[in-house]
């Protein structure tokens, strides 16, 4: 098993995305990059901790391959805007990606390099060393699952699912 620490927007939306894949066994939504110790929601969202919104991905490479669980990442936000995504504003909903490894950062460098060649415009990505992960309260878990007719959800997250279950249908769970 292997674990990938990746920030693209709210968290709410990489969390129902990863958990409709094969392969991936947890998603836990959570917070990085910041200098706070443990913060909460209220914190992360005013932009002060330095934290982003992220999902902890832990997934078998057997079953999907690392460089498909990074093409998803930048398949399901916009990875050239700089410290927002939409609606989204601040440094909390930044793209960005925390190694736990010097083979971690290859293989986030390299994802990089695929993506740049999709978008159009620069790639704004931040690559950083992971330093500590704090998880999200227990409501943020699997909020979509839990929340399907919110109307971010269905506005915001909705779309992101479909589109990656449209682009990766082969790794697609079964319903």
């Amino acid at each position: 098993m292997q674990t990938f620490v990746l920030a693209g927007g709210c968290f709410w939306c990489l969390d129902a995305v990863y958990r409709t894949l094969q392969g991936v066994s947890d998603v836990v939504s959570g917070y990085t990059g910041g200098s706070t110790t443990n913060p909460s929601y209220e914190a992360v969202c005013t932009g002060r901790t330095g934290h982003a919104e992220a999902v902890a991905v832990t997934f078998d490479p057997d079953v999907i391959p690392a460089d498909v669980i990074l093409d998803v990442f930048f398949t399901l936000h916009d990875p050239r805007q700089l410290n927002r995504q939409g609606n989204d504003v601040g440094t909390q909903y930044r793209s960005a990606m925390f190694y736990a490894s010097a083979e971690q950062r290859a293989l986030f460098e390299e994802s990089v390099t695929r993506a740049a060649e999709l978008w159009d415009g620069p790639v704004a990505t931040e690559i950083a060393p992971l330093e500590d992960f704090y998880p999200a309260e227990q409501y943020h878990q699997d909020f979509f699952a839990k929340n399907p007719g919110q109307g971010y959800c269905m506005a915001v997250a909705l779309p992101k699912v479909n589109k990656v279950r449209k682009s990766f249908s082969s790794y697609v769970k079964a319903a």
